[in-house]
């Protein structure tokens, strides 16, 4: 097991599966939200499914509709467990805020969509910032 280190985060404590890219994450412009997967053709995840899984990205892009579009994705049952970023943007914190969502950045052991892979089982705890990655 590994222990990563992070900005204390938002939300609940949250087991998964990671899925993880190196691209940005856009809420509104890269997924399909009614269908679950990732739909912009050029990102690195299109045809994965997100729902349930844990997000690991290197930034968020977008803005107040990709933070709303969080929201509407949780209540409808649609969202990812957790979404982990290098660094998030203060809009992705409030959008995670509002839906309840767990988001944690700001890792101190580097480059989390390098450090983690797909398939990594990982327990998130964003009061301590603290994730854990089993393999």
């Amino acid at each position: 097991m590994t222990v990563l280190k992070c900005h204390p985060g938002i939300g609940s404590r949250i087991e998964g599966y990671a899925l993880v890219s190196s691209d940005n994450f856009s809420a509104r412009y890269d997924l399909d939200r009614q269908q679950g997967v990732f739909s912009r053709p050029e990102h690195r995840l299109a045809g994965e499914s997100y729902v349930g899984r844990i997000l690991v990205m290197n930034t968020a892009k977008g803005g107040v509709a990709s933070a709303w579009m969080l929201h509407e994705m949780k209540a409808r049952g649609m969202a990812p467990a957790a979404i982990l970023f290098n660094r998030a943007n203060t809009i992705l914190a409030q959008g995670a805020a509002l839906a309840g969502l767990t988001m944690c950045d700001r890792f101190e052991d580097g480059d989390i969509t390098q450090l983690i892979q797909n398939g990594d089982y990982l327990i998130v705890e964003p009061d301590e910032g603290r994730v854990t990655v089993a393999r």
